[in-house]
């Protein structure tokens, strides 16, 4: 079997007036982030590993920030076209190491949805998505509130 390994990560700035979409889900929250799409900094930084992995670019390539075609795009979308693209070579999702940077909201209760939300758009066990919590103790524009990040690590495997 030949496996491959996928890095990403992506940033959004938290903003007022729009919603808090993370790992595919919504979640309540006063501020969302700020984006051309709907700015799910977590499944964006797993596209981006995906894509990374495969040696396939970045979603910025394929899903431009500049084009009305993907204006409020929702980020299930990109991944579900991600996982498509990466089959074109052979390749599917082994499994998925992520981690989000935030204050607030706590994450930790919306885990376990976000796991079943996009296990069932890559087509894999909710057992190989990998998601984990944290903040940064108040350092940064993470712990001023400013944004979110989300770093990702992928496996894939050659599916042939």
């Amino acid at each position: 079997m030949r496996i491959r390994v996928g890095f990403g990560y992506d940033v959004h700035q938290l903003t007022e007036g729009r919603d808090l979409w993370m790992g595919g889900i919504k979640i309540e929250h006063h501020l969302g982030l700020l984006g051309h799409s709907d700015a799910d900094v977590l499944i964006h930084a797993i596209a981006d590993a995906i894509l990374g992995a495969a040696n396939m670019r970045d979603i910025g390539f394929h899903f431009p920030d500049n084009s009305n075609d993907t204006l409020d795009m929702d980020s299930k979308v990109i991944l579900r076209e991600v996982v498509a693209l990466i089959a074109t070579k052979g390749y599917r999702v082994g499994n998925i190491d992520a981690t989000v940077c935030a204050e607030h909201p706590k994450l930790n209760p919306h885990i376990p949805a976000m796991q079943r939300c996009m296990a069932e758009i890559i087509g894999c066990d909710t057992d190989d998505i990998s998601i984990k919590a944290t903040t940064t103790e108040h350092l940064g524009f993470t712990g001023r509130e400013e944004g979110i990040s989300a770093y990702a690590t992928v496996l894939i495997e050659k599916t042939e």
